[in-house]
């Protein structure tokens, strides 16, 4: 059997192909190397992540009144500046019980005026009542000093009536002495009579000073009496002096509700002023599903007002990747519905807790840990909120909840920046 040998020329250009096939096969595998180890460079260096939506703040808008809406002056999703009138709620029970509480502080003033009146009255009587007591005590002191001059008058009386007594015995005895004499002619009738005169005025001089003694003694009893009768004046000034102090009263129950009726008016004026109801803040309104008519309740959520003065990305990244993120580096933020426009952003801040996962801890309950008996092969890693401030200008339109795409630029431009 022959054997066909290939030319030597044959063979060479079969050995270089095969060299080139492996030099090609080599460098692809080395630029793939190389792209790969780039690549992963790039997401340490500036992580990215399609786990994002856009987020802003919102609040609910429920009125703090209760009533019918009388002015709906907005639409599902308008945009609204700050103040604008938002919708109104009929203020008019509010506005008479602003007018009740008026009414009523201004009748409390009125009362407390009256008070003051009969008060002032009332210490006048006090007043009086002491200039009483004052007229009762000069009273007394002016007895007591009756009581004095009856004494000394009765003194004095039976002064006299001891002299008169005197001289009407010195008078009887010089008497009895010369009627005797008389028959035996030692004296003479002249002698006696003037003995006998004298004794008869001696006589009435005695019965005058008893009777003297007598007006004395019954001015001391007079005095007496008037004297007791200034003390009962005296007590009964003092009783009526009490007895109107007593009566005074005081404008503290009334002006103890002075406070109270001026919270009411307060009160009143909150709830009216709240029956008209602006926007606190520039927003877009959603969720609108009301109309004009429709009772408000106090409380309760009528609509959705979503702040549209600062937005944010709310970017979930992994737990490896938070080590390269720090707040104040610059950001990169791709929406869907407009995926080639950028917006530059700043990291506002990196979150620090997620809820735990119950397949790894258990369920924490007051108790001890309920930890369930199962086994992962499969490690995932957790991921955890960064929030990026999405530096847009005013006119930009965002919704909120849209998907989003956010690269963190990393160290190399917050050093840049800086």
């Amino acid at each position: 059997m022959a054997i066909e040998l290939s030319p030597p020329s044959t063979q060479s250009a079969e050995r270089r192909r095969r060299y080139l096939s492996r030099a090609i096969s080599g460098a692809i595998i080395f630029c793939a190397v190389v792209t790969g180890l780039l690549v992963l460079r790039q997401v340490a260096e500036d992580p990215r992540t399609d786990d994002a939506e856009i987020f802003a703040n919102y609040i609910g808008i429920a009125p703090l009144v209760s009533g019918p809406i009388t002015k709906l002056n907005v639409v599902d999703n308008q945009l609204v500046k700050q103040g604008e009138p938002l919708f109104e709620i009929d203020d008019r029970p509010y506005a008479y019980a602003l007018a009740r509480a008026k009414s009523d502080q201004q009748a409390l003033t009125g009362s407390i005026e009256d008070e003051r009146r009969i008060i002032a009255g009332k210490v006048s009587g006090v007043d009086v009542a002491k200039a009483g007591a004052l007229s009762s005590e000069a009273n007394l002191n002016h007895a007591a000093a009756s009581i004095d001059q009856a004494k000394a008058a009765v003194a004095n009386a039976k002064a006299a009536v001891e002299l008169a007594d005197a001289n009407l015995a010195y008078a009887s005895n010089n008497l009895h002495r010369l009627e005797p004499l008389l028959q035996k002619q030692f004296v003479t009738v002249d002698q006696v009579d003037q003995a006998r005169t004298l004794e008869s005025t001696r006589s009435q001089a005695a019965h005058e000073a008893r009777s003297e003694l007598a007006l004395a003694e019954a001015g001391l009893v007079a005095a007496e009496a008037q004297y007791k009768q200034g003390q009962a004046g005296v007590m009964q000034s003092n009783q009526q002096i009490t007895q109107a102090t007593h009566n005074v009263t005081t404008l503290d129950p009334l002006v103890g509700q002075i406070s109270g009726r001026q919270a009411a008016i307060d009160t009143a004026q909150y709830n009216y002023d709240n029956c008209k109801i602006v926007a606190p803040f520039d927003a877009r309104i959603t969720n609108l599903t009301l109309s004009q008519g429709a009772y408000a309740n106090a409380g309760q959520q009528l609509f959705t007002l979503i702040d549209t003065r600062v937005w944010w990305a709310i970017a979930n990244f992994r737990e490896t990747e938070l080590q390269h993120i720090q707040p104040g580096m610059e950001a990169e933020v791709y929406v869907l519905s407009r995926p080639n426009v950028r917006f530059k952003g700043v990291v506002d801040s990196v979150g620090f807790g997620v809820a735990p996962d119950a397949d790894l801890i258990g369920r924490l309950t007051p108790g001890l840990p309920d930890v369930q008996r199962t086994l992962n092969w499969v490690h995932l890693a957790s991921r955890f909120p960064v929030r990026i401030r999405i530096q847009s200008q005013p006119n930009e339109i965002f919704r909120l909840g849209e998907s989003a795409v956010v690269v963190v630029r990393g160290h190399a431009a917050l050093i840049a920046r800086k």
